[in-house]
């Protein structure tokens, strides 16, 4: 079994220098009308101008915003979940040929100053996934947040074999090889595991770099808490013993 996880050291642009070619973010959304526009925004003072945003069939603006905002839209018409989101997504950039591509959370929780740091591995160091740990920079993450956290990557490790210091990390690089291999079959929040056992099935090379979270009222409002991983977890170990 893998039991480490390289975390890389490389150098890296600053925010505002100019991307490459073909390199995109893709943000899954769902009700986020509020803080879409915010956060393309922030994307885009740090030079990242190709955004892809996966409207989870929103009841409100979110995609309307988006699209004001400059982003690409692609629109589920119902609400099927982050999942599913992201593997719409992601089969998008491997139709529009993209070298690279970084996962984002909607609601404002990475730092797009980031980014460069996450996208470095995939062009220097041979990197397929990389993955931007707040573990390795847990400064302000609450504690139960940390618990969470650690308790998911050790089931996720335990389930799967591929270990990460923080699998449910929603701030993540993939290259054009991961792009065009990851096959994704989860719909909501099993997904961040599901792409850990993705790496190892498909013998994908994996970094960790350490990021920053951004933590208010609002983003803790979000995503999973702590009721909703343990849900999570246990639709892990159901889908482990249906499907894989």
């Amino acid at each position: 079994m893998t039991v480490t996880a390289s975390v890389s050291t490389v150098s890296s642009p600053e925010c505002g220098a100019g991307r490459p070619d073909g390199e995109y973010i893709l943000i899954p959304a769902f009700n986020e009308a509020g803080k879409i526009g915010e956060v393309i925004a922030g994307l885009s003072a740090c030079g990242y101008t190709r955004v892809v945003v996966v409207d989870d069939g929103s009841r409100d603006d979110t995609a309307g915003r988006a699209r004001r905002a400059g982003a690409v839209v692609l629109r589920h018409p119902i609400n099927c979940g982050v999942g599913a989101a992201t593997a719409t997504g992601l089969a998008y950039l491997s139709n529009v040929g993209a070298v690279a591509a970084a996962t984002f959370d909607a609601d404002g929780q990475h730092d797009p100053r980031d980014l460069a740091a996450v996208f470095a591995p995939i062009y220097d160091d041979g990197a397929d996934v990389v993955i931007g740990s707040r573990m390795l920079n847990p400064e302000g993450m609450p504690r139960v947040r940390r618990i969470a956290q650690r308790l998911a990557s050790w089931s996720t490790f335990l389930l799967f074999g591929q270990w990460s210091t923080d699998s449910q990390s929603g701030l993540k690089a993939f290259s054009r090889r991961a792009i065009g291999t990851i096959q994704l079959k989860t719909n909501r929040y099993e997904v961040c595991s599901e792409i850990i056992a993705e790496i190892r099935r498909r013998k994908l090379v994996m970094r960790e770099v350490p990021v920053r979270a951004i933590y208010t009222a609002y983003s803790l409002s979000k995503g999973q808490g702590f009721t909703v991983g343990l849900k999570t977890l246990a639709r892990l170990f159901i889908d482990r013993i249906l499907h894989w």
